[in-house]
């Protein structure tokens, strides 16, 4: 048994909360990117598409790396790029800096990404990584809710000389006080390499299913169209959250009139805490009924709430939206557990295809921008009728080898 390293330990939950933090911002600036750069829904949606874009490509060459770099390398690594791409939109403060802006802190989010997840394993003890990964994911989702709240007190407070966002204010234009949050990020992403650099790290050996794997493996994978079609449930996942989260702000602005810099960030914000209270839930729910019964119950619900923003007053939209957030929870870890549960080996090369998935962050926004350009963003959220849908067909076609272990609560009579 490893002796648990929980200086390691705390550092990883730490990253946690700032890739999370850094991370779900895009959706509550939305509103202010577009009016101060005079953008298309299109073009707005190239901003996730950088960023996710990113992800996509750093992620795998990321895991190789780890083989043979430490921990600390790749994760100081990983921070001065997010920290060259929240200056580079501080000191030129325009469309074509914020992509590449974009795309070098997605970058680097994907790089911790990959690295955390073992640390944490060898750092805090195999016997406590469970525990351990859902205390991570509460954090992040923390973060998430967090974030787009700070946002909306740089902004509001900015006036108020006596306050600390006014402070931050100083070092972006006065007309784009938005930028201060990447000001933000740029300080906490130097004051990350500080921490990293001072920490000492375990070595990270990984296990079998935590390898990359070689090109023959993949391309054995990705002639199985069972391993395609949990692809693109995650794909599918992804990119629905990223819509509904990137887009929930300007829709309550241009449909119903609230502040996207207050009303608009708050929804956001809730969006994630709601998320994060229904990862609890789901937690709990899997223990007693099928995951895959779950999974249909909860995006159901999730398409019934959305159709309720589209159809239904201000007011209940204002809830509707940021309750999508609570019965998405569940979707990502069970399409995950699913897919793993149907194979019988290489978990880990089938484990990177997945996460490959995440470039639909990149691509549904995209599409959903170009549907709101021609038609209205209305239009655009109907289109997650066809992703939201895929979602449930998971849970109706996908026969795991492994089903989920659940408590009887009733002992049936002999």
């Amino acid at each position: 048994m490893n002796q648990r390293n929980y200086t390691a330990v705390f550092l990883v939950m730490l990253t946690f909360f700032v890739i999370s933090f850094m991370t779900n911002i895009i959706g509550p600036i939305t509103p202010d990117i577009i009016k101060d750069f005079n953008l298309s829904l299109v073009l707005v949606a190239l901003l996730p598409f950088a960023f996710f874009i990113a992800y996509g490509l750093f992620s795998l060459p990321t895991g190789i790396l780890m083989e043979k770099y430490s921990p600390k390398i790749i994760m100081a690594a990983a921070f001065i790029l997010s920290l060259c791409g929240s200056m580079l939109l501080v000191l030129f403060p325009n469309y074509l800096s914020a992509i590449i802006s974009l795309f070098l802190i997605g970058a680097g989010m994907a790089m911790l990404q990959v690295i955390i997840n073992p640390l944490l394993r060898v750092a805090g003890g195999e016997e406590h990584y469970a525990f351990n990964s859902v205390l991570a994911q509460l954090i992040f989702g923390l973060a998430s809710f967090v974030s787009p709240l700070v946002y909306s007190y740089l902004v509001i407070n900015g006036g108020n000389s006596n306050s600390v966002a006014s402070g931050i204010l100083s070092f972006v234009p006065a007309k784009l006080p938005w930028i201060s949050i990447y000001f933000l990020f740029a300080v906490i992403s130097v004051l990350m390499i500080i921490v990293v650099l001072s920490f000492k790290l375990p070595k990270v050996e990984l296990k079998s299913d935590e390898k990359a794997g070689d090109l023959k493996a993949y391309l054995q994978l990705i002639k199985q169209p069972l391993v395609i079609a949990f692809f693109f449930g995650i794909f599918c996942y992804v990119g629905s959250e990223q819509v509904i989260a990137n887009w929930m702000s300007q829709y309550l602005n241009v449909y119903y009139g609230y502040d996207p810099q207050t009303t608009g960030a708050k929804a956001v914000a809730y969006f994630w805490g709601l998320m994060t209270a229904g990862g609890v839930l789901g937690l709990l729910m899997v223990k007693i009924m099928d995951s895959r019964r779950v999974l249909i119950i909860f995006t159901f619900l999730a398409i019934l709430s959305l159709t309720a923003a589209l159809v239904l007053p201000g007011k209940v939209a204002l809830v509707a939206l940021p309750l999508t957030g609570f019965f998405a929870s569940v979707m990502y870890p069970i399409i995950i557990s699913l897919a793993l549960n149907s194979v019988t080996q290489n978990h880990g090369v089938f484990a990177g295809i997945l996460l490959t998935g995440i470039v639909g962050g990149a691509i549904l926004p995209l599409i959903t921008g170009w549907i709101g350009d021609m038609w209205g963003l209305k239009a655009g959220y109907c289109f997650l009728y066809l992703t939201l849908g895929y979602i449930m067909s998971v849970g109706f076609w996908a026969k795991p080898l492994v089903s989920n272990k659940t408590i009887q609560l009733f002992k049936k009579k002999a």
